[in-house]
């Protein structure tokens, strides 16, 4: 009996070896190369293939320069235009259709970000533009030819029209307009009340879209992981107490799915963010669920303030973290992965010691250089993975809104700021920048133009100096929360506008975000009102 099944099992893996074979030969990693009527066309980003659907993504730039086609992209609203003759595409990233002459027509694939360049799938757009596209497996390449230019292109056929609207922003607003949705404490969403009901946490985040896209808001980002915590079902982390008011409570249904889609439905941005570092924010350990990083992992928290830490010094343990946010980029349809500022507390003890002493290859001489290493580490592998699960979503970073100061490093900015990213929070931004790691850099420049010691339009003049240049985008957090408060400059909505209007002296200034959405929505000294007038 036992010989039978022995020989049943052999054959079963006789048959199924050419099948591995084949599968392994699929696995093709060589360069996919593009000719146009036999004239090879350059691209600064490798074509690739998306497996599931075998569509084929190449560089924006490709269209315009090779096809000679016009094309338009519109980074808030993740559309691109492309027209050529009288034809003429709109394509929106996360749709499954797209609009030929304003028919609405099927899509395996729509438009991308990869490294910072839009990828647009070739075959549609070719044969819509009434290009002849012809795919060679064994040499990997893609003919692109006119045909008979005389032969009347066929009209596309008409898909079956989905309840998805057109994006609501027009061409000529390309700019960022976004919010932070603050989750931890229920700040912004959802309410407290709501814990439990499914339906009621649904109809607060339509209405707070609702609110924000009427005043202009094209993007959001949605705070996702809070407190090493969840706002969707994890296999790492458990669910965050202020999805369901206790943390590990499952809330019911799947919070990150629907406010994704529901952003998307309307043409909006979805950037998931994250606390990268932050464990709890007191250290009340009998609050914390069992899974919680604190609990099974106890050795890599660090108590600072009161408040618990994830070690950035531990290699495990930034593995750890970026595991949790990889899971998302793989399996969720968001723009963007998005992290704050909580790398090391700015102040107070952070007792590392004994991870400065075990975890130390490089034989740093101080802990303030291994400290910035270790959080280089961090954000360069972190973006590596992202890229890696989904080469189509952005990875940037919104830092503390100074770099250094010009009194202690001369290529700081003109400031005279008590607390620095790179000193203070040894977040080294300038080499994430010029070494390529992220694609956006969004920083908090909460400080009025008549603030002497730290102005605005100092810190705009300096952000926008260093991403001169590198191909990382420039937006700007913006801080209406601190309208009507006694600090100097912050006395009148106009100061929000002049910032905004400043911006614009910056071409590498792509767009603002505002923190937070409560603070917009309680519209203090008709700061909404304004927005919503400046932007019409």
């Amino acid at each position: 009996m036992a010989f039978r099944k022995w020989v049943t099992w052999l054959l079963i893996v006789s048959l199924m070896l050419p099948l591995i074979k084949t599968t392994v030969q699929a696995a093709d990693s060589r360069t996919i190369t593009l000719y146009l009527e036999g004239e090879q066309l350059a691209a600064d980003v490798p074509p690739f293939i998306i497996p599931k659907v075998n569509v084929t993504m190449v560089p924006l730039r490709i269209i315009s320069e090779g096809l000679g086609a016009s094309v338009a992209w519109v980074q808030a609203a993740r559309t691109v235009t492309i027209t050529r003759g009288d034809t003429v595409i709109r394509m929106t990233g996360g749709q499954e259709q797209a609009y030929v002459n304003d028919i609405p027509v099927s899509l395996d694939a729509s438009v991308r970000m990869i490294q910072g360049r839009t990828m647009v799938p070739i075959r549609f757009v070719s044969e819509q533009l009434g290009l002849k596209v012809t795919w060679n497996q064994a040499e990997r390449t893609i003919s692109l030819s006119d045909g008979d230019t005389s032969v009347p292109v066929p009209a596309p056929v008409p898909a079956t029209p989905v309840p998805v609207p057109a994006p609501q922003l027009p061409v000529s607003t390309p700019e960022m307009r976004g919010v932070w949705i603050s989750t931890v404490y229920n700040l912004d969403w959802p309410t407290a009340s709501s814990y439990g009901k499914p339906e009621v946490q649904k109809k607060e985040y339509i209405k707070l879209l609702d609110e924000l896209q009427s005043a202009g808001i094209n993007t959001v980002f949605v705070q996702v992981r809070p407190a090493a915590d969840s706002f969707y079902p994890s296999k790492l982390v458990p669910w965050s107490k202020y999805a369901a008011g206790a943390q590990g409570r499952d809330p019911g249904y799947d919070p990150l799915a629907f406010i994704i889609e529901e952003t998307h439905r309307r043409g909006m941005a979805f950037h998931a963010w994250f606390n990268p570092f932050r464990a709890s924010p007191d250290a009340k350990l009998e609050n914390l669920a069992s899974g919680h990083v604190a609990k099974r992992y106890p050795q890599w928290i660090v108590n600072s303030g009161g408040k618990l830490y994830i070690n950035p010094g531990v290699p495990e343990a930034r593995q750890h973290i970026i595991d949790v946010i990889t899971e998302v980029a793989q399996q969720y349809d968001v723009d963007g992965i998005h992290l704050d500022d909580y790398f090391y507390p700015s102040s107070g003890k952070f007792a590392d010691e004994l991870a400065y002493r075990a975890y130390n290859p490089a034989k740093f001489t101080t802990i303030v250089e291994w400290r910035r290493d270790n959080i280089n580490s961090f954000i360069r592998d972190l973006g590596t993975a992202v890229k890696r699960v989904n080469p189509g979503v952005e990875f940037g970073v919104s830092p503390f809104g100074v770099w250094r100061n010009a009194s202690v490093d001369p290529t700081g900015s003109n400031t005279k700021a008590g607390v620095t990213a790179y000193d203070s929070m040894h977040a080294d931004v300038r080499t994430w920048i010029r070494q390529g790691w992220i694609d956006y850099v969004m920083p908090q420049l909460y400080w009025s133009m008549a603030n002497t010691a730290v102005r605005y339009d100092t810190l705009a003049d300096w952000w926008a100096g260093e991403v001169k240049g590198t191909g990382v985008d420039l937006y700007i957090g913006h801080s209406p929360y601190k309208l009507g408060t006694p600090e100097v400059g912050w006395q009148s909505p106009q100061e929000i506008i002049n910032q905004l209007v400043y911006n614009r002296k910056h071409p590498e200034i792509k767009g603002d975000v505002f923190f937070s959405a409560k603070d917009l929505r309680r519209n203090p000294l008709g700061v909404l009102d304004a927005l919503r007038l400046y932007y019409e």
